[in-house]
């Protein structure tokens, strides 16, 4: 009989009157619940929730799942009770497409007590259920734990669109196709739409004029961003691409010119840039006045998303994926290529080249050099700047091998040392890696913004960037001033600071200011002989570095480490923080490649195209080829680094065994960062090493045993092998003992 009962139970349910769309998006976001959440708890997809709560074309619940939907629908209604008065009707968003809802035969039975936990945080302590079902923990934590007031306001890892009306479905959409064969766009904040859209020519028709995707420009003069969509293999397809790349086609980084979709495309008159028709596709219309037309496209299964700085983000489904782009363009920018592009086109967009003039007379506004920026047109570096090949360089012999007093040198650590006799008496070598170590390297630098200037002989000024041949050979390690004092140190087991070897300068060599000024700081004179300066400069790489130091910063808040942690709980924050949210943890990889790879861009070298040594390349046609800005930020970095070293030594008489780039090497007796680091009452050494999330301050990149470092080096018979390449996870590849 119970079965009948459960049976007519079931069949009223199936006929729960549920409210208007428009009230259940209400209902839904005043208890702060996402789409994903809903979607988790009753089993569904995000796109059927979406659906539900289309005010344009809104689709029904069918079967266990709306039961469970008109649940949690009453429930939130005794919360949050409709306004006695009207509320002003919600604007209409596009139409939001579900496709078919899942077969009711394949939907499992919603528990009711999994329901009653959406709103647990705001009602009382309901009556105990003695048969619920398991319910994981990290289920209902991602789901339910949350309380609205806790929630932020606008969450900032799942970014929904913007509040410009004409970008208000956010910055990008990731396209696929459902099982019945619809072209969905997976917009970010949950929001799915449908594209109707039958060939490519058409798809960017609908991006510019229907689909409202973009992002504003940062700040002051410079353009918006332009729409992203990402087309998964299945949207390939649909559009007539393939879905992976022959070999030639990979090695060229495009689709030959007679592709059927670029016949199309070409047709539409629409271009494509010089890049092609490639893994970061841009297709445009010349501009008319101030309007743009261009949509670029982003190819995973192209290899679009380099999986060394993107990791798995293009295996992910579309709605993650959307995520992870859309947290990254929030927080950064909307990709504009590889993360070395977007590195590069962030400080472009920060500081545009040009700026609208005042009215003049006749009240029109005219295109003027912006202040603070490099300009529209590139500039030559100085010559002892300029790359192997360069064009400056053609006349030299063709086997000419420039030395340091030929060549700006400035690069980042890779040095290492044999261990002494009382190191290798501790148990444990322990590795700490700066955070963000090239961006804190980056701000508040004086950087020269136009051409250099020769001059000979000139004094030295560290307020004026440029590359400067001075001799260094006479600057002594073992007797430095730290602060205003002179310490005595033992020279031997410190790397030089001026070479990236750590090897002491043997006669004159290029240093970029940074370099030098440190000279002056360790309290020893300097002559320069020759240098090339830059008498117009600035701080631009500032609002660079904010920008991606505060997207760096936020993400790793929403993974649980905080910058106002104690060094304690702040080692325990980082242990797994990648595990918390595997998305997030990728934008965090994406960030700091952005980083490093944007100012890699400042000195690109030849990629192919028949190029020759001293011949021009594509690259030095830029305004921001800058090799001089890159030297100036590394120069800074290794100072940075070798200042805490120095500071560290002198107060506690230890010494870094090896490092490399952002990673120093300590043996100690314990496994911990605590067990070497000199912190008194939870108070760093002030000057050294401090324990924290921020750029600049260092974190536990690994710890090893000092009877594994002895062992590698034994076993490569490599007495100075750089252990800080392997002290993160003990595995040892690739080594090269210098034969």
């Amino acid at each position: 009989m119970s079965e009948l009962f459960d049976a007519v139970d079931a069949l009223v349910a199936s006929r729960s009157p549920l409210p208007p769309a428009a009230e259940r998006k209400r209902l839904r976001t005043a208890h702060g619940l996402t789409l994903d959440e809903v979607a988790g708890a009753l089993k569904v997809r995000r796109a059927t929730v979406s659906g539900w709560e289309s005010l344009t074309k809104p689709t029904e619940p069918r079967g266990p799942e709306r039961e469970a939907y008109a649940r949690l629908l009453r429930q939130l209604a005794e919360l949050y009770p409709a306004p006695a008065a009207p509320e002003e009707p919600a604007a209409p968003v596009p139409d939001t497409f579900t496709g078919a809802p899942d077969p009711a035969g394949e939907m499992p039975t919603v528990p009711d007590a999994l329901i009653d936990q959406v709103v647990e945080g705001l009602t009382p302590a309901p009556t105990p259920v003695t048969d619920m079902p398991a319910v994981p923990d990290d289920a209902i934590d991602r789901a339910f734990a949350e309380k609205p007031g806790a929630r932020k306001a606008a969450p900032a890892n799942t970014p929904a669109g913007g509040t410009d009306s004409r970008f208000e479905n956010g910055p990008l959409a990731v396209l696929d196709v459902d099982a019945d064969g619809k072209v969905l766009a997976y917009c970010t904040g949950g929001l799915v739409l449908d594209v109707p859209a039958k060939s490519l020519p058409s798809l960017v028709d609908w991006t510019l004029k229907e689909a409202k995707l973009g992002q504003p420009k940062p700040a002051g003069p410079g353009k918006d961003a332009d729409p992203l969509l990402v087309l998964t293999e299945a949207a390939l397809e649909r559009y007539g691409l393939p879905t992976t790349l022959t070999e030639e086609e990979r090695l060229a980084g495009r689709l030959p010119e007679g592709h059927k979709v670029i016949k199309q495309l070409a047709r539409a008159q629409w271009k494509l840039t010089k890049r092609g028709f490639g893994p970061w596709a841009r297709i445009y219309r010349p501009a008319q006045g101030s309007e743009r037309a261009c949509v670029q496209l982003c190819i995973p299964s192209w290899n679009a998303l380099d999986t060394r700085h993107w990791g798995e983000a293009g295996q992910l489904q579309p709605a993650e994926l959307a995520r992870v782009l859309g947290v990254y363009a929030s927080r950064v920018m909307t990709p504009r290529g590889s993360t070395a592009v977007t590195g590069l086109e962030l400080m472009t967009a920060l500081h545009p080249a040009t700026r609208a003039s005042e009215p003049d007379a006749d009240g029109k506004r005219h295109s003027e050099h912006n202040p603070g920026s490099l300009g529209k047109d590139p500039v030559d570096p100085a010559p002892c700047e300029a790359p192997d090949g360069h064009p400056l360089l053609k006349d030299l012999p063709r086997f000419h091998v420039r030395g340091p007093a030929e060549k700006l040198f400035e690069e980042a650590y890779d040095w290492a040392r044999p261990m002494t006799d009382a190191e290798c008496t501790l148990r444990h070598l322990v590795g700490i890696d700066v955070n963000m170590a090239f961006a804190a390297g980056a701000n508040g630098l004086n950087v020269g913004l136009g051409a250099p200037t020769h001059v000979t002989n000139p004094v030295f000024d560290a307020k004026l960037p440029g590359s400067w041949l001075v001799d260094l050979s006479h600057v002594d390690l073992s007797r430095v001033k730290v602060g205003k004092e002179w310490v005595e140190l033992d020279g031997s087991l410190l790397p030089s600071p001026f070479t990236p070897k750590g090897d002491r300068p043997e006669g004159p060599a290029w240093y970029a200011t940074p370099t030098v000024a440190y000279a002056v700081e360790l309290g020893y004179e300097v002559r320069p002989t020759e240098a090339w300066v830059r008498r117009e400069n600035g701080r631009y790489l500032d609002g660079w570095y904010n920008r991606l130091r505060g997207a760096y910063l936020a993400t790793m808040s929403d993974l649980g480490v905080d910058a106002d942690l104690s060094p304690e709980d702040f080692l325990a924050a980082m242990d797994g923080y990648k595990g918390r949210d595997p998305e997030l943890a990728i934008v965090v990889s994406a960030i700091k490649a952005t980083v490093k790879g944007g100012l890699g861009k400042l000195r690109e070298r030849p990629r192919g195209e028949g190029w020759r040594p001293g011949e021009p390349w594509r690259a030095l046609s830029r305004p921001t080829w800058r090799p001089d800005i890159r030297a100036a930020v590394i120069s800074r970095t290794r100072i940075n680094l070798h200042r805490k070293i120095v500071k560290h030594a002198a107060f506690t008489g230890q010494y870094p065994v090896a490092i490399l780039s952002d990673c120093v090497v300590y043996a100690a007796n314990g496994p911990s960062p605590l067990d070497f680091l000199p912190y008194r009452e939870g108070k760093p050494l002030p000057g050294g090493f401090k324990l924290g999330i921020n750029p600049g301050l260092v974190k536990h990149e690994g710890t090893q045993s000092v009877l594994w470092g002895e062992e590698v080096r034994e076993r490569f018979n490599a007495p100075e092998l750089n252990l800080a390449r392997y002290i993160k996870d003990g595995t040892v590849t690739d080594v090269d003992n210098g034969e």
